[in-house]
């Protein structure tokens, strides 16, 4: 465990609540598919002295003084997430995912520019045009969505929108959706079109590093990604590009969009860059998307409606509506019984946005602490057992207490 002995004398209250927190992500099952648990050295890098450094401007081109050590471990992240992905340049400053994407949109359009993005509801991202957020706000979003009767993306659907609507941009991203994605056809419908191409791949960046699923970044201008989720890294962003594009990219970045960096966390960012290189990480995501394929078919085989009808990559959507209850609802039951999920919008979704039919379930991190496919089975087990049972607080109190022994068999990468 991590010793907090300075923290604890100097504000027990803070303490406190750090540790209940630990004791929570110890002893429930984390199936939210935008979370991860990072190592022990990722956490260590996060904590150092290097956050008491201001560093405005790229290595070399510092507008204070004292940035030696800095530039190294800022170069040491890129290098590490060129090799990683393939990538021409990087810029491993962006705060955080939306910034990250704020930034894309500045260095290559302006305000009021046409852009073509997924429908929220059928997978897409706030940042890609909801009208709630800066992005629906400054710039003119077009939407394509998934195919009523596949659940999937169609590219030719999404051809006969550009040629309709000649986007100067094009995204391709999502944060809820379970297939595997062929970059080069998006990227010839943005060639017809004459528009950019850019990636979010906040979601499967990992999956990405690993080999295992296609990447982008040899094909599009533009990726960006958060380094948590698959990734295993700290909270934070990343937007890779040709080279060609690098300066605007930059700009838009420094000052564009923020000051300066968080150098703590980018040394945060090279470790988990570091450890996404090594052998054991390919075989951590391998896990990861058989355990995601175990779970969709435990779901079907109980009677659960999956949107698309199963999974590629680390995550699914599970229609709740065939067990009579929304996506809020069961949240909130296994909220009660030490499971955590995020409710979830399906395609055309008959309900608000805050009461959506759907959850959103993922396997990365019930994959870090080691739980394969016969955990994966149990841990659906659980989740229908909870849903069939929401009434009765008894038999949710010994679901709860069953999640925590399995729990206890797999301690986070932290405890060891």
């Amino acid at each position: 465990m991590l010793s907090y002995e300075n923290l604890s004398g100097q504000d027990p209250e803070l303490y406190q609540l750090i540790k209940k927190e630990e004791e929570r992500q110890a002893d429930e099952i984390e199936l939210i598919a935008s979370e991860n648990y990072v190592s022990k050295a990722v956490l260590e890098a996060m904590g150092t002295v290097l956050t008491n450094k201001y560093s405005e401007g790229y290595a070399g081109k510092r507008y204070y003084g004292g940035n030696r050590v800095i530039d190294e471990v800022e170069i040491m992240a890129i290098e590490r997430a060129k090799k990683l992905f393939s990538a021409e340049h990087v810029n491993v400053q962006p705060l955080s995912g939306s910034p990250a994407n704020a930034a894309v949109y500045m260095a290559f359009l302006q305000p009021g520019d046409k852009i073509l993005g997924l429908k929220l509801d059928h997978g897409g991202h706030l940042s890609h045009g909801h009208p709630v957020n800066f992005s629906g706000m400054l710039y003119d979003f077009v939407q394509y969505g998934v195919n009523e009767k596949t659940g999937l993306i169609d590219p030719e659907e999404v051809r006969e929108i550009a040629l309709k609507e000649k986007p100067k941009m094009l995204v391709v991203g999502f944060s809820a959706y379970s297939r595997e994605v062929d970059w080069q056809k998006f990227q010839d419908i943005a060639d017809e079109v004459g528009a950019y191409t850019f990636a979010d791949i906040a979601h499967v960046a990992g999956l990405i590093a690993a080999g295992e699923m296609n990447n982008p970044v040899p094909v599009f201008d533009v990726v960006s990604t958060t380094t948590h989720k698959t990734l295993r890294g700290p909270r934070g962003a990343m937007i890779m590009c040709k080279e060609k594009y690098a300066k605007q990219i930059d700009k838009a970045v420094f000052p564009g969009m923020q000051g300066g960096p968080h150098d703590h966390i980018i040394a945060a960012k090279a470790v988990a860059f570091g450890e996404a290189l090594r052998p054991e990480f390919k075989e951590y995501v391998k896990q990861i998307m058989k355990n995601a394929k175990v779970m969709a078919e435990e779901f079907i085989a109980k009677g659960y409606k999956i949107i698309s009808g199963g999974t590629d990559n680390h995550l699914l959507v599970v229609d709740m509506a065939t067990k009579g209850i929304n996506g809020r609802e069961a949240e909130e039951i296994l909220d009660k019984v030490g499971i955590s999920v995020s409710r979830s919008t399906i395609p055309n979704d008959p309900n608000p946005p805050m009461k959506p039919s759907g959850v959103r379930f993922g396997t990365p991190a019930i994959t870090t602490r080691g739980m394969k496919e016969s955990e994966t089975k149990k841990i659906v087990e659980l989740i229908d057992k909870a849903i069939k049972n929401r009434g009765d607080e008894e038999a949710l109190s010994k679901i709860k207490q069953e999640v925590k022994e399995m729990c206890n068999k797999f301690p986070l990468p932290t405890s060891k």
